[in-house]
């Protein structure tokens, strides 16, 4: 019985984290969208001289402009990718924190930007590099490209620990069984 508990207040928690991160994420995108659609509504202006100014632009397509006019689908993808991070998050209490997290920036952002879909039609994109050529895009696109990232790393982190944990179980003694055999 104690062992079930605690695995609900692990998944409570670890819901409770992925949630808070989505909401955070979905009403600071959705701020600064509000912001910067008041703020550029005459004309562009910089925001990191030299590396970044904030241009207000509305995308109907995906990240870097890819598939112009498909909103339908990617409010689809969106949805999906939103169950399958709730599902996974509920299933695996063992799930660092750190993924958790990850899910829950990838999921924030994909609902900020499918609530402009949703609402507009398109999503409001306002970050201009200006040292380089590349697409304007916008604190979800942010969110979802650090998601992805440290959702990566962090599970080929976490799967190598997993493996060196299930090598010490399986015939290496684990360091504190030999100080205990040294004290013998």
């Amino acid at each position: 019985m104690e062992s079930r508990l605690s695995m609900f207040r692990g998944r409570g928690m670890h819901a409770a984290i992925f949630w808070l991160t989505v909401i955070l994420v979905v009403v600071l995108d959705q701020s600064v969208k509000a912001a910067v659609e008041v703020m550029l509504a005459d004309g562009s202006k910089p925001f990191i001289p030299g590396l970044i100014d904030l241009v207000y632009v509305q995308n109907t397509g995906a990240a870097f402009s890819i598939g112009e006019g498909g909103g339908v689908i990617f409010v689809l993808v969106a949805i999906a990718f939103v169950a399958m991070a709730v599902i996974a998050v509920w299933r695996m209490p063992e799930l660092p924190i750190q993924l958790v997290v990850s899910l829950g920036l990838v999921a924030g952002g994909g609902l900020g930007n499918m609530v402009d879909r949703i609402m507009k039609g398109s999503v409001t994109d306002f970050f201009a590099t200006t040292f380089i050529d590349f697409p304007v895009f916008n604190v979800a696109d942010i969110c979802i490209t650090v998601g992805i990232f440290t959702l990566f790393v962090g599970y080929l982190v976490w799967e190598s620990r997993k493996e060196r944990a299930a090598g010490n179980r399986g015939g290496m003694p684990h360091e504190e069984s030999l100080d205990s055999i040294d004290s013998i």
